[in-house]
């Protein structure tokens, strides 16, 4: 497996736009909080992390439904990294068809789309911070469809559905996950 620095260096290398970057940074913070969580005592939340923080590193250079995550998967696999993460890779996008049949798949289905959605909430509150976010807000604002549209809604209500929680507990949760991280996605943290 390789070292959180070599994923980074790889990030960087396929993502050179600062919000990309920024997601990247918030799905690793949440896999990493979900592999404690939902991975049981084999959970690897370097392995988990680092699957969060790669699973889009191929967007920007190929964005097409023909080539993400696909040219991404061939990348990963000629960098040494586990099968087992590819197809967590791979899962995240539906339309692949690869099944999200592991714990750590499922959970950065789950985590995914919701991360950006988080952020999103946060940067139109006063405070641009996750400090004052609370779930009831988000659910507002998962309703309005106006409110970050390029946002999946289908594919947060999926996610909690296949990783089988409460969607207002994997809100919590992944706002608690991001807080520590919030300086780093461009939110502001400490209020």
């Amino acid at each position: 497996m390789p070292t959180r620095e070599e994923a980074w260096e790889l990030l960087c290398e396929y993502t050179k736009g600062k919000s990309l970057r920024q997601h990247a940074l918030a799905v690793e913070a949440a896999m990493r909080a979900a592999a404690a969580r939902y991975g049981g005592t084999d959970a690897d939340a370097d392995e988990w992390g680092l699957t969060g923080m790669l699973h889009d590193f191929d967007y920007e250079m190929f964005p097409t439904m023909e080539e993400h995550p696909y040219k991404g998967a061939n990348i990963l696999c000629g960098r040494g990294y586990p099968d087992r993460v590819i197809r967590a890779i791979m899962g995240h996008a539906t339309y692949t068809g690869v099944p999200r049949d592991t714990p750590m798949a499922r959970a950065l289905f789950a985590t995914d789309e919701l991360c950006g959605f988080l952020v999103a909430c946060a940067l139109v509150r006063p405070s641009k911070s996750l400090d004052d976010l609370e779930v009831s807000s988000v659910r507002k604002k998962l309703k309005d469809k106006a409110f970050a549209r390029t946002v999946n809604r289908e594919d947060i209500r999926q996610g909690v559905e296949e990783l089988g929680v409460d969607l207002d507990e994997h809100v919590r949760f992944c706002i608690e996950a991001l807080k520590p991280v919030q300086e780093q996605i461009g939110l502001k943290g400490g209020q």
